[in-house]
């Protein structure tokens, strides 16, 4: 296969790392009932701040380059992690709407990542190397794809499967399943739901803030104005419902959707040529076309179209491909739950 070809994609791979954990951590607190509407917000922070701490760290010239980044993505995972326990406090403590309460946050974080990254605009600092696996990156194809990347990406993998195993084959995961469908249910059965909202809220949150430090030491190194991952907190929640909750789906959207900003980015830098005619596009439609995309994406795969395609299919790829696109959010999603 053309290594060109096999380059693009294995950089599509690393590009969509920081959606991939953003939105599996949104997975995770969604499915313990909490809406977090602060990552759009909560990644900026985490990234000006995540970066910030591992320059600094550089500059001072007080620890070697592999603690620089590990100072980095603690303090980028911390950031996130409090910003998510805000939005659970608010709802789960002082009853106030979730939905509310994460939108002013996300606001907030945004204009705060903007005043304190205007000193680091530009600035080279530690960046996560890449480090090829070995024997896997001999298998034809897949290693120069998958296995060819960094620290963060490899752990991605871990993650998607780990939140998996948790959620569909261990006793914690139905537990939390449970207080996202029928919290009174889970605690009349002896679930502290208050307190383990409040744990996979922080844990989700962490997560976020992952992300945020994977964009400033990874995807883009550094801080620009405005922020490279602009928009990708509100990406990353369409992301989880176009997964439908379930972290192999999830990570799915998260590929696509850096696919089709390859694509754009692509169209933009070479053009768009059709039967040898050259088609221009607008430059503001390219930035937009990932969004429009993703949206059509999601109405497919949520709408009617898909059930019909579906009625020609034999009856057992039926069941089995509506079980893997079922995409029904967890009942007690965003409401508040008082003990009694």
């Amino acid at each position: 296969m053309n290594e060109e070809f096999l380059n693009t994609l294995s950089s599509i791979v690393g590009t969509a790392t920081p959606l991939v954990i953003a939105s599996l951590g949104e997975t995770i607190t969604e499915r313990a009932g909490v809406v977090n509407l602060s990552l759009d917000g909560s990644l900026a922070l985490a990234a000006v701040l995540g970066f910030a701490a591992a320059w600094t760290a550089q500059e001072a010239g007080v620890l070697d380059a592999p603690m620089q980044i590990a100072l980095g993505i603690a303090v980028a995972m911390l950031v996130g992690a409090l910003i998510a326990t805000l939005v659970g406090f608010s709802s789960i403590k002082l009853r106030r709407d979730q939905v509310a309460v994460g939108f002013v946050l996300t606001l907030l974080a945004a204009e705060l990542a903007r005043f304190l990254g205007a000193d680091f605009t530009r600035i080279p600092g530690p960046q996560i190397k890449r480090f090829a696996i070995p024997l896997l990156e001999d298998i034809p194809i897949l290693g120069t794809i998958f296995f060819e990347q960094n620290l963060l990406v490899y752990f991605s993998y871990i993650l998607m499967f780990g939140i998996w195993f948790w959620l569909f084959r261990a006793r914690g995961g139905l537990t939390l399943r449970a207080i996202g469908e029928r919290p009174e249910a889970a605690y009349a059965r002896g679930a502290q739901v208050q307190r383990l909202r409040y744990w996979y809220t922080f844990f989700g949150g962490a997560l976020v803030g992952l992300a945020g430090a994977a964009y400033s030491l990874n995807v883009k190194p550094g801080w620009s104005s405005p922020p490279a991952m602009q928009g990708d907190g509100w990406i990353a929640l369409a992301i989880v419902i176009f997964g439908g909750w379930h972290p192999f789906r999830v990570v799915l959207g998260a590929y696509l959707f850096a696919a089709l900003r390859a694509v754009a980015s692509y169209i933009q830098t070479n053009g768009l040529f059709i039967f040898g005619q050259e088609i221009n596009f607008p430059f503001v439609l390219l930035n937009t076309l990932p969004w429009l995309l993703m949206i059509v994406t999601l109405l497919i795969v949520s709408g009617g179209l898909t059930e019909r395609l579906l009625q020609y299919m034999p009856r057992a790829v039926q069941r089995r491909l509506r079980a893997f696109l079922r995409s029904d959010p967890p009942k007690a999603l965003g409401t508040r739950f008082e003990m009694e």
